[in-house]
């Protein structure tokens, strides 16, 4: 019976390859939409990121006005602690941020021509910090987890660091 309960204990800690160790969350990397978390220079969370080509020389991905706007509102990101944003529009290393916002935007008919929104770019390297904390299926709760990681110091730590 001993033997029942440690494998019934192992099995139901490590559910999904995610592992609580001693309170904080352990991030699973395996494939799947990842949380991305990230500070910038500037205060852009209204702003409409878009993602350019490795040089940072055009814009190889932007949405569409009708993209911006959810019945849930727009994604701007969720606000963390102690200056982290949670990404909830697909940035990455080469997103950049456009000087219209995301209320504008979603209300123009089609989106500029790239060559008219690449001169809307009001940063292209626009963050000091970008961290991927795995897939968002291994969270129960995002942002009090990710919370958590900051306060107890192990944001750093557990996840992977790209800037």
């Amino acid at each position: 019976m001993k033997y029942f309960s440690l494998v019934f204990l192992v099995l139901l800690s490590c559910k999904n390859g995610t592992k609580m160790q001693s309170g904080v969350f352990t991030p699973d990397f395996s494939a799947g939409q990842h949380v991305i978390v990230y500070k910038t220079k500037a205060d852009f969370r209204n702003n409409v990121p878009v993602i350019l080509s490795g040089d940072k020389t055009k814009i190889v991905s932007y949405p569409d006005p009708s993209d911006v706007k959810t019945e849930a509102g727009y994604p701007v990101p969720t606000v963390l602690e102690q200056g982290y944003l949670l990404d909830n529009r697909g940035i990455n290393i080469n997103s950049a941020f456009l000087k219209i916002t995301y209320q504008e935007y979603a209300k123009m008919d089609k989106a500029p021509d790239v060559s008219t929104m690449y001169k809307m770019i009001i940063e292209r390297s626009p963050f000091t910090e970008m961290i991927d904390c795995g897939n968002k299926n291994a969270f129960k709760n995002v942002k009090d987890e990710l919370n958590a990681m900051i306060r107890s110091g192990q944001l750093r730590k557990k996840c992977k660091i790209i800037i």
